[in-house]
């Protein structure tokens, strides 16, 4: 394979006609090697447009323990407009490319990833490329306590949620943007939150269906 060359169509064939137009986003894309994020199993799918496991076992990926789609991933990076000075959380660290990428955008990251072996991998995955403003923290962020961590200018959740967590979006300064994937199959809705001194004003500018975040709130469901 041309990685290079998959590199470009990924951009140019995937990411640019998906809106993704802002140029320091699709320059960072290329200069950040997805390709050093993803398992050594699933090499020749670095920039396809899919979702990539994580881990071989079927409970995992049954788990969604995987990469969001390149798409996703740019657009969110967009919509967040993370700007150097800024202080940002990300849940879901996955391999640790989307934080890699918000990284290089932002002041410093923490990252939290519930699964410790994945952690532990993201880790690696990001002092191999050099990303040395992200820390990469074990802990279940639909019951850990950030409180001592915050107040944050950018929020990413890396997968999708039933509802907005409401001790996620209490956690924004005033100006910062909160982004997650929320809804039921088959209706997601890219969601993201601005706060300002009046409150929180939500938008929701695209659609995608993405995996599940582990142990965020379901809404209850009537059974017969």
């Amino acid at each position: 394979m041309n990685v290079e060359q998959a590199r470009f169509n990924m951009i140019e064939q995937q990411i640019r006609p998906w809106d993704v137009l802002d140029a320091r986003i699709l320059e960072l894309l290329a200069i950040v090697r997805r390709e050093d994020f993803v398992p050594p199993a699933h090499q020749i799918l670095a920039f396809a447009d899919m979702e990539i496991p994580l881990k071989d076992s079927e409970p995992a990926i049954a788990a969604g323990q995987v990469m969001l789609k390149p798409i996703v991933e740019a657009r969110m990076l967009q919509d967040l407009e993370v700007a150097k000075h800024e202080k940002v959380l990300e849940v879901g660290t996955g391999s640790g490319y989307m934080a890699a990428l918000l990284g290089h955008r932002a002041q410093r990251v923490l990252t939290l990833e519930i699964d410790t072996e994945l952690a532990r991998t993201a880790h690696a995955n990001l002092q191999r490329a050099g990303v040395l403003n992200v820390e990469v923290r074990v802990a279940d962020a639909a019951s850990t306590d950030l409180s001592a961590d915050g107040p944050f200018d950018v929020i990413a959740l890396s997968g999708s949620v039933a509802r907005l967590p409401e001790h996620l979006v209490n956690l924004l300064r005033p100006g910062g943007r909160l982004m997650a994937i929320v809804g039921d199959e088959p209706m997601m809705r890219a969601t993201l939150v601005r706060q300002s001194g009046a409150g929180a004003v939500v938008t929701q500018p695209w659609d995608m269906v993405a995996p599940r975040l582990l142990n965020f709130a379901e809404p209850s469901r009537f059974r017969f």
